[in-house]
């Protein structure tokens, strides 16, 4: 077993924050979502693929902050382009620059079901504006849903100060089980307004899957046959899996998605794009309005992001860089005396421990990543993480072999 961090300033601001800030800090940043005690919970800067804690720890930085970090961080291109705008331009109006024009030409081109295009700032913003659309096109209400699309009121998981009447006619089904979508629909089809699916599978705390042959084209189907919206939520796949996104890839048009996360390399934006027949209630039908949404900024970090990603072959040195990862963690994991799984490889990998009869996952996940976080790769027990272009061979090797070094020492807290 390794030494524990030294954390004292991290547990210090965190005593500050829990008398100003409701737990400290939203939702899954919160110390419960990691290993508490272990994990600081307040970083103070990062570079490239490193991040540093405010005790000084610095680590390799595989969560990404939760996948927009695509490139690096700080990189200096896009932070420059993002400066000479804020100094020459400014960035906040009473009426809109013209670079969204430039942004939503540019996302129609890369995407293919990209007729249209409107910017937002979050993913929520986006899957709820998908959502809105999509009912106000078949005047229908209901919702079916698979995979997780944010915090508002209609698809977060936790229902506290929610009435039951604001998603009631919201139904799930689960990642690769066609089945279950078709009972739904069979039901409830001529009320169906949309089906949302993430085309790569992320279950909460669960391993990443990729569809099934024919399950994504199996999902199309069934929306053209009762007129249901079909709409893939790409926060996480979008510019990761490929510059169109998942869908591009798996070979399946939707007819909206959303885009956000990598899109601007961590500047807060993201996109509902979509065949114009669709898109065009947004014009007057549905209202859609908010004082930050037109704001420039981050509309000119995607821009130099995407151009980036283009330029350089990014992805390509990603998958790359991730395949090796991934090859290698999944050798390490199949020779383990643990029932544990790689999943989301290269490009989002994930260590799970399978449940068992004694129920020893319990005590080994946050057993491997207290001594994984010891030995500086951040990751995370219940999300997977992800894999950036700055993160060297050396980064990769090392945070291979200190899982490796992990589950070696695992025993000693059963």
């Amino acid at each position: 077993m390794s030494n524990k961090l030294k954390l004292d300033l991290t547990e210090k601001h965190y005593q500050e924050a829990l008398k100003v800030i409701p737990g400290a800090i939203l939702g899954i940043r919160r110390p419960y979502n990691f290993v508490p005690g272990e994990y600081p919970i307040f970083f103070d800067h990062a570079k490239g693929g490193r991040v540093t804690d405010v005790d000084g720890n610095e680590y390799i930085d595989m969560l990404c902050a939760y996948g927009p970090i695509i490139i690096g961080h700080r990189e200096e291109e896009i932070d420059n382009a993002v400066i000479e705008q804020m100094q020459n331009k400014g960035f906040c109006f009473s009426l809109t620059q013209p670079i969204q024009n430039k942004l939503a030409q540019k996302v129609i081109d890369l995407i293919p079901s990209a007729e249209m295009a409107v910017f937002v700032k979050t993913g929520s913003d986006a899957t709820t504006t998908a959502i809105r659309i999509a009912r106000a096109n078949t005047e229908r209400t209901k919702v079916v849903r698979c995979g997780y699309h944010g915090w508002h009121d209609w698809c977060v998981e936790v229902k506290g100060g929610i009435p039951e009447k604001l998603y009631e006619d919201v139904y799930e089904f689960h990642y690769n089980k066609l089945d279950e979508l078709e009972d739904i629909m069979k039901k409830h089809g001529d009320d169906m307004a949309a089906i949302i699916i993430t085309p790569v599978g992320h279950p909460l705390a669960d391993k990443v899957q990729m569809p099934a042959p024919g399950f994504l084209e199996g999902v199309r189907d069934l929306a053209t046959k009762y007129g249901t919206v079909l709409i893939f939520d790409e926060i996480r796949s979008g510019f990761r899996f490929d510059l169109g996104g998942a869908q591009k890839v798996f070979g399946v048009t939707p007819d909206l998605s959303v885009f956000g996360k990598a899109m601007a390399n961590g500047y807060p934006i993201g996109a509902v794009v979509g065949k114009e027949q669709y898109m065009k209630v947004l014009a007057d039908k549905v209202f859609l309005s908010s004082t930050f949404f037109p704001n420039s900024l981050e509309q000119v970090a995607a821009l130099k992001t995407i151009e980036i990603l283009e330029r350089d072959n990014i992805l390509d040195v990603i998958k790359a860089k991730g395949t090796v990862f991934g090859d290698k963690i999944t050798e390490i994991a199949r020779k383990s005396e643990w029932d544990i799984e790689v999943s989301g490889a290269p490009l989002m990998p994930f260590i799970t421990f399978n449940k068992d009869a004694q129920n020893h996952y319990k005590k080994l996940r946050p057993a491997f990543y207290t001594e994984l976080i010891r030995r500086g790769v951040f990751l995370q027990p219940y999300h997977h993480g992800y894999v950036a272009y700055r993160h060297t061979d050396e980064d990769l090797n090392h945070a291979a072999n200190m899982i490796e070094e992990s589950l070696s020492v695992l025993k000693n807290y059963l």
